[in-house]
């Protein structure tokens, strides 16, 4: 059990499932305590990359973009803010939620990386627009949470100012997309094998333990 295991999270801050996804990821390395043994690394995912910067309405996002009823969203909410909670993550959904546009959030999330902050930057960004009722595409409340974790603010600025960094984000997603991603979370270990979607705590348990073999 001598070797590490790198895990790729590809993602969004604005997807719910991604963060029930990781709570169970997470707890499955806890329960196997090979927290010391794991690499993680948070890649890009733009759900909605065409998003205006305005936002839309979380509710007007859903039935537009997958036909939902407001039965269909009441449903799914219930299920995914039940899903958080055994977890330890709290959903709260209110009347004027936005589905916003992401792309400075992973620019940060980029800029995060080289400091071992994406992790706690990333669960910031989770909780902001899931729980706390931020617009994580202001510019003010990236910053805010970005030092929030321990990113000086002076190069957070830079790096939301930064073009090259932008099209490097984009570049990462298209990489991704040409290899097969299309739905988040998809969680790929080793750059050899991956699960996509929000799966239990025994199957993340199972392709971790197969690893280690």
């Amino acid at each position: 059990m001598s070797n590490r295991i790198k895990i790729d999270i590809i993602s969004d801050v604005v997807c719910p499932w991604c963060i029930v996804g990781y709570k169970h990821l997470e707890a499955a390395i806890d329960e196997l305590g090979i927290n010391d043994r794991v690499d993680i690394e948070w890649q890009p995912f733009e759900l909605n990359p065409d998003m205006p910067e305005e936002g839309e309405n979380l509710r007007d996002h859903v039935a537009r973009k997958y036909g939902a009823s407001r039965e269909d969203s009441d449903n799914a909410r219930r299920n995914i803010t039940q899903q958080g909670a055994k977890y330890g993550f709290k959903f709260d959904y209110f009347a004027d939620m936005k589905m916003v546009n992401t792309l400075n959030a992973h620019v940060l999330l980029e800029h995060a990386k080289q400091f071992g902050l994406q992790t706690e930057l990333k669960m910031r960004l989770f909780s902001a627009f899931f729980t706390e009722h931020k617009d994580v595409s202001n510019r003010e409340t990236l910053l805010s949470e970005a030092q929030a974790v321990g990113i000086a603010k002076e190069g957070a600025i830079l790096a939301l100012g930064d073009a090259e960094l932008k099209n490097s984000i984009k570049a990462i997603e298209s990489q991704w997309h040409q290899m097969g991603v299309s739905g988040v979370p998809t969680v790929v270990f080793n750059r050899e094998s991956a699960l996509t979607g929000a799966h239990p705590q025994q199957a993340f348990k199972q392709a971790l333990q197969a690893l280690l073999k």
